[in-house]
């Protein structure tokens, strides 16, 4: 066991531990969210730098965060735009490190993926003996083939780099699940102390288990559920295409679907839904927050996983498929690695990428209404015994005690 932190180092000084986010506004990410409150409440004075939303402060505490945010303008989806994006903010993230560390001081860097170009934020503080934390979320080079079929070998190799030098400059690293770790230690040559599993979980003090948004059970008989972001890799034309199947082999048409998130082609995704007939069945909510979306999707019957099989996908653990699991939902997914991991029992696996039998599942669970309640209680029991995030924050905050005695840990 290890002693919880008290809120200082042997000279009674606070930690000062700064995050770096690129990938959403905070507190919006709801991955780094629950790193970020859990230091914070065991007394690390900490400081995140991250997006503005419209609408937000410029600077803001968030229930004792101090976070400066900037202006990241939206350059595109194509890969010479995310490049553009990438490059935008490791400058002006850089500069705001310099100036935090300035004002307020650094002991802790805790920089996040994706970009993994950050390490040349965390450059100067390395030389003066910071501490660096990276969190890689993502893998980077998997995530840019799958993305883009016509793929540019040497942006590969060069995302490929940035990994291994940003994990290099870390004095450890953190990562999702087992095969990630497995991965960057054989790819980037670590030592296998120098990386940990800190798996995402959903925070089941958050409120889960709420009443059912009554307008949205009205709809239909059956009320299918998906949950997350709405990009190329996320398998929603996969979705459409099994909610068709139902219709013309299964002829089950008491159904309604709800797709609650932001999408990077909602115009397409809907010309998709209206070639197959199930545009009035289909309802793309945006962006909704957690009090907005959990209402919604407790009125669904049956979650939807549809991300393909692919080179990130088949390694990746999904955020979506916890929360499906925490409102004690059953899932149809493809039979992914990570996925098979994650839910076990809870949910029924179609074989990858194959819409038609993605349907077929779905068919089996609206068919069996005992079926789903059954599995909905054991995804509902893998989370609270193993995968909440009051599981995981131990072990966060286990490395980053050790983080705060010396430079380099020992935690695998």
């Amino acid at each position: 066991m290890f002693k919880k932190y008290t809120g200082g180092n042997a000279n009674n000084k606070k930690i000062h531990w700064v995050a770096l986010v690129e990938n959403h506004a905070y507190p919006a990410d709801a991955r780094v969210r629950p790193h970020i409150e859990t230091l914070a409440d065991a007394g690390y004075d900490v400081t995140v730098i991250s997006p503005r939303e419209k609408g937000q402060s410029w600077y803001e505490k968030v229930n004792g965060v101090q976070v400066y945010r900037f202006f990241l303008p939206a350059y595109g989806s194509g890969a010479t735009s995310y490049l553009m994006e990438f490059l935008h903010a490791t400058f002006v993230m850089t500069l705001l490190t310099l100036w935090v560390w300035f004002r307020h001081g650094i002991d802790i860097l805790h920089v996040y993926n994706p970009p993994d170009t950050l390490f040349i934020a965390a450059l100067l503080p390395k030389l003066a003996g910071k501490t660096i934390l990276f969190d890689l979320r993502d893998l980077s080079p998997e995530l840019y083939v799958s993305k883009y079929e016509n793929h540019i070998q040497i942006l590969y190799k060069l995302l490929v780099w940035f990994e291994r030098v940003t994990c290099r400059v870390a004095n450890h690293v953190i990562t999702t699940n087992e095969t990630y770790r497995k991965i960057i230690i054989e790819r980037d040559g670590l030592n296998p102390s120098q990386v940990s599993v800190v798996r995402h979980g959903p925070d089941l003090m958050r409120g889960y288990l709420v009443k059912p948004d009554a307008d949205i059970r009205s709809r239909a008989r059956i009320i299918i559920g998906y949950l997350g972001s709405m990009a190329k890799e996320d398998g929603i034309d996969h979705l459409l295409q099994a909610l068709y199947i139902l219709d013309k082999h299964y002829s089950h048409l008491d159904w309604f679907c709800i797709l609650i998130g932001p999408t990077d082609d909602l115009e397409g995704l809907q010309q998709l839904a209206r070639e197959l007939g199930v545009q009035d069945r289909v309802w793309f909510t945006g962006y909704l927050r957690f009090e907005q979306w959990v209402s919604v999707l407790s009125a669904a019957d049956i979650c939807i996983e549809p991300a393909p099989s692919n080179p990130v996908n088949n390694i990746s653990t999904t955020n979506k498929l916890m929360d499906y699991m925490a409102l004690g939902k059953p899932v149809v997914g493809y039979g992914l690695t990570e996925q098979r991991v994650t839910a076990g029992e809870a949910a029924l696996y179609a074989k990858p990428n194959d819409p038609i039998d993605m349907a077929k599942q779905i068919a089996l669970l609206m068919e069996n209404p005992e079926l789903r309640a059954h599995m909905g209680t054991i995804g509902r029991r893998r989370i609270e015994e193993q995968l909440a995030w009051q599981h995981q924050k131990e072990r966060l905050l286990s490395i980053c005690e050790r983080l705060t005695e010396k430079n380099s840990v020992q935690v695998t």
